[in-house]
């Protein structure tokens, strides 16, 4: 009996031992999984933490893209500038996208020529291409590229190229403006950054001279940066410094104020292709900017164009004025009437009276019955 039980406790025992091994392949998989979710899920983590308007719809019944030039030097859009130099984690838009591509967390593409976004993979931008081109100094550490913080031209990067896309989604019968795309521009004189020109000292401000020259550096979608921006906040009032708000929120709030340069056309031509002169600009950016107000302030109700309003205006004026000079034509008639009215009343009296010798005798006239 107890050889048969310590048979019996040998099996148990062995069985388990040849059991554990499948037990700890199971859970080395499972754990596997689990690393990759969380991988997945700390890649996502930006977009779970700072959430973010929708986006563009790909069948929406109307929509409109509009090009803007975003002036950094003015002080609507001053707070995409300020801080030049990092203070903290406190960072300017461009020093923010410079360090996101340098650790490869966002694609940029190339500029094209006609100024266009091309968001192909075909023309993606290599971040060391870019680095050559500007003339930007690097260090290639092993396979990372370090570039020191003062050798950034976060200072001369004074605008930006902003792709607007707005539109009516007719799933959920809503008006929006978001932004699709960014492009950074660098300002620069025709041999010198504007660093170099004012350490230099030669007393002229390269921003401000006729000579400078802007390169727009690449294209970057809004959508790839948009959760990277919701966690960098900045300033947004020169009175009240407490006052903050992210980047995202800058954007999607429409605090920033450009001039229209370019909108989709079949022509692919931009405002200064067709508009000679400055003035002729300024109308064509005034009217495209009227056109947008007018199909959101008429978007439930029947499309009405800019200049078709004005007419119709201008016809509404014309009724009402003659609407009133015809009222004041028939006043004075009336007026008239009245007056001639009371004249002959009086005349009638005084032939009532008897007063003159030229009355000739009443006759009565008395009907009999037959």
């Amino acid at each position: 009996m107890k050889k048969i039980l310590f048979i019996f406790i040998t099996l148990c025992m062995a069985g388990t031992m040849v059991a554990q091994p499948q037990k700890s392949r199971v859970q080395t998989t499972r754990n596997t999984a689990a690393a990759k979710n969380t991988t997945a899920v700390g890649q996502g983590r930006a977009s779970l933490m700072f959430p973010t308007a929708v986006d563009v719809p790909e069948d929406p019944s109307w929509r409109r893209d509009i090009y803007r030039s975003i002036d950094l030097t003015k002080d609507q859009n001053a707070a995409l500038y300020y801080p030049v130099e990092p203070q903290g984690n406190n960072m300017n838009l461009f020093t923010l996208l410079f360090k996101l591509l340098n650790t490869g967390k966002i694609p940029a593409y190339e500029y094209q020529l006609d100024g266009l976004e091309n968001f192909q993979q075909s023309n993606r931008l290599h971040f060391k291409d870019m680095l050559e081109r500007q003339g930007i100094f690097y260090e290639v550490e092993g396979n990372s590229i370090k570039v020191e913080q003062a050798d950034i031209p976060s200072a001369d990067v004074l605008s930006y190229f902003v792709k607007e896309s707005s539109y009516y989604d007719q799933n959920t019968a809503t008006y929006h403006s978001r932004i699709v795309a960014l492009c950074p521009v660098l300002h620069r004189g025709d041999e010198f950054s504007i660093r170099e020109s004012v350490s230099e000292g030669d007393g002229e401000d390269v921003r401000t001279s006729p000579n400078v020259q802007k390169f727009p550096l690449f294209w970057v979608k809004y959508d790839d940066i948009k959760t990277y921006l919701s966690g960098q906040d900045v300033m947004t009032s020169n009175l009240n410094n407490a006052a903050r708000m992210s980047m995202d929120d800058f954007f999607s709030t429409n605090h920033y104020k450009g001039d229209i340069y370019m909108t989709t056309n079949m022509q692919n031509k931009s405002l200064q292709q067709y508009c000679a002169t400055d003035s002729l600009l300024k109308k064509e950016q005034n009217r495209i900017e009227k056109q947008m107000t007018d199909f959101e302030e008429h978007i439930w109700k029947t499309p009405v164009d800019s200049l078709e309003q004005a007419r119709l205006d201008s016809i509404a004026a014309a009724n009402t004025k003659g609407k009133k000079a015809s009222k004041a034509s028939s006043s004075a008639g009336r007026s008239s009437r009245r007056a001639s009215a009371s004249s002959g009343q009086k005349e009638k009296s005084n032939r009532s009276s008897g007063g003159g010798g030229n009355n000739a005798p009443r006759v009565s006239v008395r009907r009999q019955r037959h």
